[in-house]
């Protein structure tokens, strides 16, 4: 039961920056599939195919690319968090180019009304009734931009809506398209003028991914591309590698994956030793539990296997958990972060076998 994942791409053993690992090389580039085409037994290589096709605009970030593929067979959403100018909104375009989904970004000021994101009721003067005009969020991949520049009214009103997936008019509820979700980014480094958002809005986040600055090789790479013409407003050359359908299939499968007793107490573990732990205040709860659960699986069908290991759990700690902890003061003095406690949590639960 604790058998290693399968083989990473490159070495086995890399793990990249923002602590989850980059996912399995696919077997082959999946083709586009046509409109009305059955459903693939290959959704894990359409899927898998992602990671080559995102890397034809975006350098790097593989990791990245791997946690919004694990959100979207969860069905989650995610906050992104990274300097500006790391690639974030090209790497969320590149991304639903890939799976032909619809993709709308808003950027999030101080003045940005509720209405504005969820959309409002619209006099129209030839009716001479109110009709309601559907906002942003009506999309399948929304780029929440700076999410914690907006007053905490619009902030709840976007997370309500990511919750029940759904937004009210004039009390008449109406869904929001299938697949939806959220990929919100925050600036780590200025705070000024920001609403930080709540730590029960935080905790609605599946993953929270850090978008690191690429290393010198790869900095080097994006550089070379811009010198030859590459204009990231243009992304005609990114092709349809897998569609809604295999998501729905991958969704599918990821539920059917065993998951033996001995993980399940491990999950339960790794969660009460975050409680326990002198450094926090707000530990682990079972909403985070059973998120990391869930990412765990996605990770071990990405992976190739039926079922789940303690390993994958590991794997997922803490892009699942860093958001839903927080630190003490006196902690945050001595210079403890999120990760490096969820590090010692990991080396202080026993591992099952």
């Amino acid at each position: 039961m604790g058998d290693a994942p399968a083989p990473l791409a490159g070495d086995p053993s890399r793990t990249v920056p923002g602590g989850l690992p980059a996912a399995p090389a696919p077997n082959a580039p999946a083709p586009a599939p046509q409109p009305g085409e059955p459903v693939r037994d290959g959704a894990r290589d359409a899927l898998g195919a992602l990671r080559s096709e995102v890397a034809k605009a975006v350098v790097g970030q593989d990791a990245v690319v791997t946690g919004l593929v694990i959100a979207l067979l969860c069905k989650g959403h995610v906050l992104l968090e990274g300097v500006p100018g790391v690639a974030k909104t090209l790497l969320v375009r590149t991304l639903a180019a890939t799976l032909a989904l619809d993709f709308k970004r808003v950027q999030f000021t101080p003045d940005l009304m509720p209405g504005d994101v969820t959309g409002s009721l619209v006099y129209d003067a030839k009716t001479s009734e109110f009709a309601f005009r559907e906002g942003p969020i009506f999309t399948n991949l929304l780029l929440a931009d700076e999410i914690n520049r907006t007053p905490p009214k619009t902030q709840a009103a976007l997370l309500e809506a990511m919750e029940e997936r759904q937004v009210s008019a004039d009390g008449a509820p109406m869904k929001l398209p299938e697949p939806f979700v959220v990929i919100a980014t925050q600036n780590p480094i200025e705070y000024e003028g920001t609403y930080q958002l709540p730590e029960a809005q935080l905790d609605r986040f599946l993953l929270k991914l850090t978008v690191p600055l690429p290393p010198r090789e790869q900095e080097i790479a994006v550089l070379e591309r811009h010198a030859l013409g590459f204009d990231p407003k243009d992304l005609s050359h990114i092709r349809q590698v897998a569609s809604a359908a295999d998501l729905a299939a991958g969704q599918a499968e990821v539920a059917k994956l065993h998951v033996a007793p001995e993980v399940l107490g491990y999950v339960v573990d790794l969660a009460r030793a975050t409680r326990m732990s002198p450094s926090l205040q707000l530990g682990v709860s079972p909403r985070g539990a059973t998120a990391l659960l869930a990412a765990a699986r996605a990770w071990a069908w990405l992976s190739g296997r039926s079922y789940v290991t303690p390993d994958d759990v590991k794997a997922l700690a803490k892009p699942t958990l860093r958001h839903r902890v927080q630190l003490r003061p006196e902690a945050e003095l001595e210079g403890a972060t999120p990760d490096g406690l969820l590090d010692g949590v990991l080396a202080s639960v026993p591992v099952p076998r």
